[in-house]
């Protein structure tokens, strides 16, 4: 029951703090600031800057779900807002599924803790964990090597319409946010998961210090 208990730890672990790094890169209105001058987008869109980063303040708005399709309709044609909504909807279920696993993760902390199982609760932490460190590798290596063909594979895989392919002429949307945005949102999503599993890892190995102490202990009492 405890190995089972550590596999739930380590999966509601992943992602609460993989949903926690979308979040954070995809609302980091910095980010957005950037990207637009790197790529030089307002001379690719025609609209200036000040306006950009208003038309962002209500797309972050739109993910966040704190509005709806008015927040993008002054901006956007019709197809770029139904795409939308299929994000947001993603969004969505990424939230709820990043509030049940932090009642999950902190349900098997508070047992572990109860039971003072800090061996096995410091092994899931710092080992359990490493195999997200080899899946960024994999998706690392194969976005290196061809960005657009896995970035293809991921609107087929969570969407269920064509309506992300936008063009480029035409929509504001890619225009805003071509793909080599994309590219470095990815990146910083990957670096934000690898620190805050580096962080959890740490404390992986503080719990079996700790379990190790008292364990030592108990062996010297007897």
């Amino acid at each position: 029951m405890k190995r089972i208990f550590g596999i739930i730890l380590i999966i509601s672990l992943s992602l609460t703090f993989l949903v926690i790094s979308i979040e954070q890169s995809s609302y980091n209105k910095k980010y957005f600031h950037r990207s637009y001058e790197k790529y030089n987008i307002e001379k690719v869109t025609n609209v200036p800057m000040n306006e950009l980063l208003s038309i962002t303040d209500n797309i972050i708005l739109y993910l966040k779900n704190k509005g709806g399709d008015e927040l993008l309709s002054p901006f956007f044609n019709e197809r770029e807002i139904l795409h939308m909504r299929d994000v947001q909807g993603l969004f969505d279920l990424a939230r709820w599924i990043k509030y049940i696993c932090i009642i999950l993760s902190t349900t098997m902390l508070i047992y572990f803790n109860k039971k003072k199982d800090y061996m096995i609760l410091g092994k899931s932490m710092l080992f359990g964990l490493f195999i997200n460190h080899i899946l960024l590798l994999i998706l690392g290596v194969l976005a290196y090597y061809d960005f657009n063909k896995y970035f293809t594979y991921f609107h087929l895989l969570f969407f269920t319409n064509d309506l992300w392919i936008l063009n480029p002429k035409t929509d504001l949307m890619i225009q805003m946010l071509p793909e080599e945005f994309f590219m470095g949102m990815a990146k910083n999503i990957m670096l934000l998961f690898f620190i805050y599993l580096a962080i959890l890892q740490v404390l992986g190995y503080i719990y079996i210090k700790k379990g190790k102490i008292i364990y030592g202990r108990a062996i010297k009492k007897d």
